[in-house]
């Protein structure tokens, strides 16, 4: 059996990597890092030198960020189905990418009141908040999921992306985004992982007011 390690905390983005994990069906350890001691350590940099979560480590090998960990482990467990047939990832792989690049950097840049000068735009990798959104949701209204009719870990990671903003008032609710992140996290894997991770926190909370 292959060694499965996953290096998270509770309130981090390891919740997505936990929803991946869920999806894959596959036995994990977790290890749970602090942000301001144990994800600073000289053992976790030489794991990940940026001193950041989530990691995994799958036999020995080591991936880092959130879209690599999400395709590598549907790649590394393709009995779960989450990965198209190599012949059909044009937008699986357009997609997880558009948003870990654009609509990433458009939703972070409105989330610190970042404003790109007009003249500037050309310079600014997503453009412009508005046109990434937009074709953002013109892309999940083409079909039933980003790649067709199936749901892959790429619906995974644009799910979590689209719920995390609407979560946090950083994405308008309108009708196309409401339903596709209400339809992306009514899984079972999704509610398996919120779960964890809430016991997580709410253990963690209870530590502190101690």
């Amino acid at each position: 059996m292959s060694e499965l390690i996953f290096y998270t905390n509770p309130m981090s983005r390891g919740q997505t990597i936990r929803w991946m994990l869920e999806e894959i069906g596959q036995p994990y350890e977790t290890r749970i890092l602090d942000y301001a001691t144990t994800m600073k350590a000289p053992d976790y940099l030489a794991i990940n030198p940026m001193g950041k979560v989530p990691a995994i480590v799958h036999d020995g090998k080591v991936v880092t960020e959130v879209a690599a960990i999400v395709c590598y482990l549907a790649d590394a467990f393709p009995e779960a189905g989450l990965a198209p047939d190599t012949r059909d990832r044009a937008d699986y792989y357009r997609w997880i990418f558009f948003a870990s690049g654009p609509v990433e950097a458009a939703f972070t840049a409105k989330a610190m009141g970042w404003e790109v000068p007009a003249d500037r735009r050309a310079m600014a990798g997503f453009g412009d908040y508005e046109t990434a959104m937009k074709t953002l949701e013109r892309a999940i209204s083409s079909k039933p999921f980003i790649t067709g009719d199936r749901f892959t870990a790429a619906d995974l990671w644009l799910g979590a992306m689209i719920n995390f903003m609407l979560n946090f008032k950083l994405l308008e609710p309108t009708p196309a985004f409401s339903d596709y992140a209400r339809r992306m996290t009514d899984r079972d894997a999704y509610r398996r992982a919120q779960e964890i991770d809430g016991k997580l926190i709410a253990e963690a909370q209870a530590k502190q007011q101690h």
